[in-house]
């Protein structure tokens, strides 16, 4: 019997959900050589705790563990990595990723490592597997990697498992880099942006196509950058189109061409999700931070894709931008609402090491968390009190707009102002809950009803009627009136209560 293969190496990453997949962990895996008979692949998520995750690590006793080290999973594996150095210190552990590659604005994790291998690490993670494992141990511990040109990359889609294909979103490339410098963007630090060669790429799209696969997500930055290329992609899959085919991309808002737009409109309904990363509408915020948008294009376009398109709109925008406020944002915010998207991502400004936004720290006093995921915790224009409001602000959106549990409701609660109106529903909420975790589906309608019906310009009756449509498409045994009524009766007994011990004292 043949004896089966040793691993060596083991590459493996901490993903944020199990549908995700490192991505980047099987292009190393691709380009290995010789040596991919001695690698293995081993996915975690973030969840799970370290302890068991160095178990399994260690049950392949490998030489070489390869971490891939990002900003929502730095936490999680420093301590994986501290129980491995005290377990089996022999054991060799190699660190790449964004949140490694900027040295010396480094994370804590860099100190107990023992290479760091900084940018696309195909050929440079390769040539350190084979010095190590030679016997040959480089000195130094800080690698900067020869990028490879991508005709010289091999293509890592063959390594993504049935299981992969039929449990988790796909990830996929056609360019890699951006030639856009919005400098909070890591994106910015490229030169440009370079597409694999077309042909090569569809034939492996084809054959993921072919085994099944349907959830594709485009990790390019800017897909719409070269206009014939996005329309052959998509033409590609229009070819192919099945009722649970799924398309992401995340495009330029500003750059929609007819011709795109004429393959667009082919698509069936929720076939495509755009991300639209729209961040900032103010054009002097826009000039500050090297953002290039064409501000009137890009709500054209939005409105053309909400109102002549079947596609899903994810749009994004960004708190604690330098010189920004909270009126200011609030505009932007209000003009996106406008626009109608399907889904509003607020993200809070995170301090990414290596990017140039960090030029204009000490300017507009940004101060960040120091702990991983690094969120703006005040600047200059914005206290710490309004940016806790905000992120409270986010979280509500994400419950009860981004769901779309309450399509019905929802207008109510923006009215004429959105920002403010959502943020009153949003103190109230707090106040009420002192949380904005863990509130179930039930508890947060009688919540948002509360907190509703005594703003004066809400008719109680209509407020009922529009919460108790969300409600009955919920799915919940309960009807709507008897989950009001019974909070009545809760709060009338607490109130009586109060008055018989007050009348005792």
């Amino acid at each position: 019997m043949a004896k089966a293969p040793t691993t060596r190496i083991v590459l493996t990453a901490l993903n944020s959900r199990y549908m995700h997949t490192a991505f980047g962990l099987r292009y190393l895996y691709a380009n290995l050589g010789e040596l991919q008979s001695s690698v293995c692949i081993e996915e975690f998520t973030i969840q799970q705790r370290p302890i068991d995750i160095a178990e399994k690590l260690l049950k392949h006793q490998p030489e070489i563990i390869g971490f891939g080290v990002y900003i929502w999973n730095v936490s999680e594996v420093t301590k994986t990595i501290k129980l491995l150095k005290q377990i089996t210190p022999e054991t060799i552990i190699v660190l790449g990723g964004p949140e490694v590659s900027h040295l010396p604005d480094s994370p804590a994790v860099v100190d107990i490592a023992d290479y760091v291998v900084m940018g696309a690490a195909e050929k440079s993670f390769r040539e350190l597997c084979q010095l190590i494992l030679s016997g040959n141990r480089p000195v130094k511990s800080e690698i900067q990697s020869d990028e490879l040109p991508l005709d010289q990359l091999q293509l890592p889609y063959r390594y993504y498992s049935d299981d992969d294909i039929k449990n988790r979103l796909i990830y996929v490339e056609a360019s890699r880099g951006c030639p856009f410098k919005c400098e909070f963007c890591l994106s910015s630090l490229d030169k440009t942006s370079k597409p694999f060669e077309l042909d090569a790429f569809l034939a492996e799209m084809a054959i993921l196509f072919d085994r099944g696969a349907r959830n594709f997500k485009f990790i390019d930055r800017t897909f719409n950058l070269k206009v014939s290329s996005s329309i052959a992609i998509l033409e590609f899959f229009l070819e192919r189109m099945t009722e649970d085919l799924y398309l992401h991309f995340e495009v330029v808002p500003d750059n929609l061409p007819d011709k795109l737009k004429a393959v667009i409109q082919k698509f069936p309904y929720h076939t495509l999700q755009f991300e639209v990363g729209v961040q900032t509408f103010d054009e002097n915020i826009q000039q500050l931070i090297s953002r290039k948008q064409n501000n009137s294009k890009t709500c054209e376009n939005l409105h053309w894709l909400r109102e002549k398109t079947h596609a899903y709109i994810h749009a994004d925008l960004i708190f604690g931008l330098p010189a920004d406020t909270l009126d200011n944002f609030a505009k932007s915010f209000d003009q996106l609402v406008s626009l109608n998207p399907h889904e509003i991502q607020l993200g809070i400004l995170k301090r990414l090491r290596g990017v140039p936004l960090n030029r204009h720290n000490e300017e507009y006093q940004l101060c960040y968390n120091p702990e991983a995921p690094y969120n703006i915790l005040r600047t200059r224009d914005i206290d710490f009190e309004t940016m806790q409001r905000v992120n409270r602000f986010a979280r509500y959106w994400d419950m009860i707009a981004n769901t779309g549990r309450f399509k019905n409701t929802l207008p109510m609660i923006l009215n004429d102002s959105p920002f403010d109106g959502f943020l009153q529903l949003s103190d109230s909420l707090h106040h009420a809950a002192g949380s904005t975790w863990k509130i179930s589906q039930k508890r947060l309608f009688v919540l948002i009803f509360e907190s509703l019906k005594v703003r004066g310009e809400i008719d109680e009756s209509v407020l009922f009627e529009r919460l108790q449509l969300d409600y009955s498409r919920t799915g919940e045994k309960a009807s709507f009136e008897t989950l009001i009524n019974k909070k009545a009766k809760i709060t009338r007994i607490g109130v009586a209560n109060k008055r018989q011990q007050k009348m005792l004292k």
